[in-house]
């Protein structure tokens, strides 16, 4: 892990922290995805933020700024994925099947190698999260993915300064399992309907008690947790995969009034009109290589398409859920679903400004716009041809990933723990002894 010389400062004042010079990427054809494409274009960037896109013929540069020549490539703003693992971290555990006061933020290894391959992708901002063995596995964690010693410098910050992320949520086959876990789909969205029910009983004595400490409640970081989705300061992201699985997220949503963000959804091609009328937004996981479970076996690439038809392209993003699909490959996912009948621009959307959007992060990234965080990639190629390589990722206007580098192109092309130094030391430990 490359570490940067200043520590213990929040994700969110970074920017004004990165280089002094303004630096313009001079014509490369630009993807904004907020707008249409620049041919010879120019990206100008200043103290981690962006202070200028457009044609080069119409672009004053500042009388200091550093030129890079980036004529034939193409620039794009980072990718967002909505769901992935990197980082080693575990939630929930065995002794319940709710478990929402559990945070990510305790868990993940911020010096992970799937941070550096997410870099070699292309990937600037993730949500890590737990698994879906449990019904609620607990609070996911927004991460920008730069170069730093420790997770709190990676965070990205609600207005209160604290740690933002989402909730983990999981319905069908993967959270049916001995006591005290459900046995039954039934069991288990009754399980999750007592939970925020308690949860609104706990908020309504804290509303009651008001200032007065005496009267409220003993604190409960499980209902302090729910308490957050109730009001919408955390966004439910639910693993659901049949058809009737997502329409139960869709039911309990509705009754709680909670923000959900479907993800893999599976069957959405089947319960597309549904979708849409609730306006839930969908995290979709396309592999070429389908399988893995019997909820997810009629996976169909159309699903995003069958969204658009409808409308809904805002609705549409793409994930990794890393390691199911590394996330290096994270473009080729997008290629999939157009080869399917989405269009380029909604699947280029699905994998910047639409995630961005889903983790309350578009005002900030997924597109090159003035006054957002100078998150963006080079390519040597179109986005969605299997040919195209990432050449460089930038995170806040510092270079994180550069494939000229031989470090960094060992995490482009290297395989499990490559560019680990003491990789080979954990050669003999199974999984349960490096949790």
């Amino acid at each position: 892990m490359k570490l940067v010389p200043w520590l213990c400062v929040f994700a969110w004042a970074l920017p004004v922290l990165a280089q002094d010079r303004p630096l313009a990427f001079v014509g490369a054809r630009i993807l904004p995805i907020a707008a249409p494409a620049i041919d010879d274009g120019v990206l100008v960037i200043e103290k981690g933020r962006i202070v200028a896109v457009g044609a080069r013929a119409s672009t004053v540069l500042p009388a200091n700024t550093e030129r890079v020549d980036v004529v034939g490539k193409t620039l794009m703003p980072g990718l967002v994925d909505t769901h992935s693992h990197v980082g080693g971290g575990w939630g929930a555990d065995a002794s319940a099947p709710i478990q929402p006061s559990v945070r990510m933020l305790d868990a993940v290894d911020c010096r992970d190698s799937g941070l550096q391959r997410a870099q070699a992708g292309g990937i600037t901002t993730l949500n890590v999260m737990s698994g879906s063995g449990h019904l609620l596995s607990g609070q996911t964690i927004y991460l920008k993915n730069r170069d730093v010693g420790t997770i709190e410098e990676l965070c990205y910050r609600f207005a209160d300064g604290s740690p933002m992320g989402g909730m983990k949520m999981a319905n069908g086959t993967n959270s049916q399992q001995e006591p005290p876990f459900p046995g039954t789909r039934g069991k288990s969205a009754a399980l999750v309907r007592e939970a925020f029910v308690a949860a609104e009983e706990y908020r309504r004595k804290l509303a009651a008690a008001g200032d007065d400490a005496s009267k409220r409640p003993p604190r409960d970081l499980a209902n302090e947790a729910l308490v957050e989705v109730l009001e919408g300061k955390r966004i439910v992201h639910h693993h659901t995969h049949r058809h009737d699985d997502v329409l139960t997220v869709l039911r309990l949503a509705k009754e709680f009034g909670f923000r959900v963000v479907l993800h893999h959804v599976s069957d959405a091609w089947k319960v597309a009109d549904e979708i849409v009328a609730a306006k839930a937004s969908c995290s979709l996981i396309v592999v070429d290589t389908p399988g893995g479970k019997l909820e997810a076996m009629d996976v169909d690439a159309r699903s995003a398409s069958e969204l658009e038809k409808r409308g809904a392209r805002e609705l549409v993003a793409f994930h990794t859920d890393d390691w199911i699909t590394d996330g290096r490959l994270f473009l080729r996912m997008a290629a999939l679903a157009v080869r399917a009948g989405l269009s380029r621009e909604t699947a280029l959307a699905g994998l910047t400004l639409n995630p961005a959007r889903m983790l309350d992060l578009g005002d900030r990234v997924g597109s090159l716009e003035r006054g957002k965080d100078a998150d963006f990639i080079v390519l040597d190629g179109d986005p969605l041809s299997v040919y195209t390589r990432v050449e460089q990722t930038w995170v806040a206007g510092e270079k994180v990933f550069d494939y000229a580098n031989p470090q960094d192109r060992l995490w482009a092309e290297g395989g499990w723990g490559a560019g680990q130094a003491r990789g080979g030391a954990l050669c003999c430990l199974g999984e349960e002894e490096v949790r």
